[in-house]
């Protein structure tokens, strides 16, 4: 987690010196800075174009924020930033005493809440935590897919099973994948009723009121002609996630052979959808053992007679092939699905 920690006078800055560097320890990246005077001094970062300014370009680049001092001032900070509680960064206050630990922003999502956990172990502070499920001691589900890196496709329905769990309703649960560990006495396993959650790869809507929660774990294995522009790609991946009512948010990455490590096309679709982009050599891609399309011409061209369908496998880490290799207009497509389970331990 890349970490920005900021105080205001001598007490916060020495106390953000401590808690930078044990944070650092912990393994996480933490940039320490401060508005008072002797920062060079203490070894921390000074502030150079004022707080408002500083605050909107690490509330954009970093994942967390510590406020070491009032609360007030962490509030007009962050107010004119604020934008989701899927994008905002975690943002923590501390009083330059050292005496509470606050998170006051994307305390489950962004994992305010955990990093005031990690702070309590080098401070000798008292947490003030305010979240509704926290406190009750409540399965919450956005803790749950932050944990397990489910996407979750709707943040309206997502407040309201946690709304509802608030109440003592149970929650419905249907899952396309073995589940691990003792289920949330809040959860029933059920196909289908009023609210629940459904984990699956698909959309699907086995409640009235249904949240899906997405698992990453589809690696789309795609090959492709050279000088293929990004739209024939994504034209053919989406006709075949829609064919099969496949989420795109489910995928984790793309895999190619390495002659295509800088293949434009490739490269674009990735950086648009936020995807990984991993390649592996003509012999990695014969040396995996399987029942694969084959392809004399591809063999010619590249030295292993099918890309999609292997690169999809070996980006899934060995995983299942779900769709086998569809092609048009000079790009193909396969899915692979690598070996996952829900786990709730």
């Amino acid at each position: 987690m890349d970490i920005s920690v900021i105080s205001f006078t001598q007490k916060g800055s020495l106390l953000n010196k401590e808690l930078s560097c044990s944070l650092s320890d912990f393994g996480y990246n933490c940039e320490a800075f401060t508005m008072y005077k002797s920062a060079e001094e203490l070894g921390l970062f000074s502030l150079k174009n004022g707080l408002k300014d500083w605050t909107e370009e690490h509330f954009h680049k970093k994942e967390a924020i510590i406020f070491i001092g009032a609360i007030g001032i962490a509030v007009r900070a962050i107010a004119p930033f604020v934008n989701s509680k899927t994008t905002d960064p975690a943002i923590v206050v501390i009083d330059e005493l050292g005496k509470f630990t606050i998170p006051i922003l994307s305390g489950h999502i962004g994992g305010a809440n955990s990093l005031t956990e990690k702070i309590l172990r080098i401070l000798d502070s008292t947490p003030v935590i305010t979240t509704a499920t926290d406190i009750n001691d409540k399965f919450s589900v956005d803790v749950f897919a932050k944990k397990e890196n489910l996407y979750i496709n709707d943040m309206t329905m997502a407040k309201k099973i946690s709304s509802e769990v608030l109440d003592n309703v149970d929650i419905g649960l249907v899952s396309d994948y073995k589940i691990e560990g003792k289920l949330p006495k809040e959860l029933k396993i059920l196909e289908n009723g009023e609210i629940g959650v459904c984990i699956s790869v698909q959309e699907k809507r086995p409640f009235i009121n249904t949240l899906n929660l997405i698992p990453k774990i589809l690696t789309l294995g795609i090959g492709c002609r050279r000088d293929t522009s990004i739209d024939k790609i994504e034209n053919l991946v989406m006709k075949v996630l829609n064919e099969n009512n496949i989420l795109i948010n489910a995928v984790k990455n793309i895999a190619s052979i390495d002659l295509k490590k800088d293949e434009k096309g490739l490269i674009d679709f990735a950086e648009k959808y936020g995807f990984k982009f991993v390649t592996y050599t003509a012999d990695e891609l014969k040396r995996l053992e399987g029942n694969f399309s084959e392809s004399a011409f591809v063999k010619s061209i590249t030295g292993v007679s099918n890309v999609c369908e292997r690169a999809a496998t070996l980006g899934s880490n060995n995983g299942k092939l779900i769709i086998n290799k569809r092609a048009e207009n000079g790009v193909t497509v396969a899915i692979a699905e690598e070996d996952w389970s829900v786990s709730f331990e």
